[in-house]
């Protein structure tokens, strides 16, 4: 997940406060002390800092937590209420409802990654059922045309411009008729070093022809607290309405882009979370802080979930290890829908509970690993030993490993996950009580499980 180094020091933070047997002020002061510490880490602006740490205080020893929560999870919950609206409240997502085509314009400077965001927008508002074209009216970067060009056929979405024309109103006059039949429409503009005079000349022109209904200002994360400066200097030129933020993967003090935005009238819309085109998703501050707070993301997970997996299919798949009756076909299946679902240590993120969970990401970087080599050896196997892997035994068991290039050890690994899978949903189903929950629990705090999780028992 992107910011990782601050996620982990607001989980230790929170850790340390739910550890205490008793919540005084200095227990409080402890908190917010150690929170201003994380932020400023992540190039937070330090006003903002202290305004966010301070509302947190003044709740956390002011307010009484309602009857059947302890003092100490009221808190967290203060923590995690007071970043949600410190990185911009409720998500909302692009007023594209009733508009054929919307039109969504793209600004931004030299280097930051429009061109390649033009191209993931297209594929994001493509995989939810919208008609995409995209629109290069980029003038000045000789690539620009041919790159747009690459990544139109690379997610199978047309493209529209005029190569080797300098003058942008001209591309988009010639181009506009041709649009009326989309949903949406993706207009990459030109950029430059910095926020010129021509600029801004050329930037008004176009604005004028398209009037779009969104314009979206993409800003690379590492430009940190310089953002705000950004993006209130694009506002006024012409009036964006959001910011994509790139590269949040690639630095440590992404918080200063993240906050900068989201208290000026262009709060965050987007991220980008890593080079390849899936690498996107919208931005929604209720998700981001729960993650960041390893208290899952659940809507984020169902959304990477159901672009992995036919939703007909999950539900059969579903079913059949609710009853304990699936086998390696589903599992192999399973499986691939993880792997376009995302590495697994920003899959168990998302879900809550798991974040807490103190797993080595060295951990899960091998067991990513591991669902390569088994998806080689189910490769090599007949549809019935697929079907039934308890009949896969002596020599066949040299025959599945020389086959697929692996080693019977991990053949004997797979076929040891396949079964403790089924033991996994028998716990499942027999805590269906409190006291049957307790046991599953306890069971997987001690590592009866079969797996390597942490035997250092949740805090919070």
């Amino acid at each position: 997940m992107v910011l990782d180094k601050l996620g982990d020091a607001l989980k230790s933070s929170l850790r340390k406060l739910t550890g205490k047997s008793f919540i005084d002020e200095k227990a409080v002061n402890e908190l917010v002390k150690e929170i201003q510490r994380s932020l400023l880490q992540a190039d937070v602006n330090v006003k903002l800092v202290f305004e966010v740490s301070n509302r947190i205080k003044e709740r956390a020893l002011s307010e009484k937590a309602p009857s059947g929560l302890q003092k100490k999870e009221f808190i967290v919950n203060i923590v995690y209420e007071e970043l949600v609206k410190f990185l911009g409240g409720d998500h909302k997502p692009l007023d594209l409802e009733g508009k054929k085509p919307a039109y969504v314009m793209l600004v931004g400077l030299f280097g930051n990654g429009k061109t390649t965001t033009a191209g993931k927008l297209g594929l994001y508002y493509k995989k939810r059922g919208l008609k995409v074209a995209l629109v290069t009216t980029d003038t000045w970067r000789p690539a620009a045309y041919d790159q747009l060009v690459q990544l139109g056929k690379q997610i199978e979405v047309p493209v529209f411009g005029i190569k080797g024309e300098k003058n942008p109103e001209k591309i988009w006059k010639k181009v506009s008729p041709k649009l009326k039949e989309f949903d949406l429409v993706i207009v990459d503009t030109a950029g430059r070093d910095a926020l010129s005079d021509d600029l801004v000349e050329e930037l008004n022109g176009i604005n004028t022809l398209v009037k779009p209904h969104e314009t979206l200002l993409v800003m690379a994360a590492d430009v940190g607290q310089a953002a705000e400066k950004q993006a209130q200097m694009f506002h006024d030129t012409v009036k964006v309405t959001g910011v994509i933020s790139t590269k949040l993967d690639g630095t440590a003090k992404g918080g200063g882009a993240l906050t900068a935005c989201s208290v000026t009238d262009a709060p965050v819309r987007f991220i980008g979370i890593g080079e390849k085109v899936e690498d996107f998703e919208e931005f929604k501050p209720k998700g981001f802080v729960g993650q960041l707070l390893g208290l899952g993301d659940l809507e984020a997970l169902l959304d990477k979930a159901k672009d992995a997996i036919d939703e007909d299919r999950a539900e059969d798949l579903g079913q059949k290890f609710l009853k304990g009756e699936f086998n390696l076909l589903d599992l192999y299946e399973q499986m691939q829908a993880m792997k376009k679902m995302g590495p697994l240590n920003k899959v168990m993120k998302m879900i809550p509970g798991m974040g807490q969970m103190d797993v080595p990401k060295e951990m899960l970087d091998v067991q990513d690993g591991k669902l390569t080599k088994w998806r080689f050896l189910m490769d090599s196997m007949t549809k019935e030993e697929l079907e039934e892997p308890d009949s896969v035994s002596g020599g066949r068991l040299e025959r599945i490993a020389t086959g697929s290039g692996q080693s019977i050890s991990e053949l004997r690994q797979l076929l040891k996950q396949y079964k403790q899978s089924k033991k996994m949903v028998k716990m499942f189903k027999g805590a269906q009580s409190e006291k049957g929950m307790e046991k599953m629990m306890q069971k997987l705090q001690k590592g009866q499980m079969g797996g390597r999780m942490s035997r250092k028992k949740m805090k919070f």
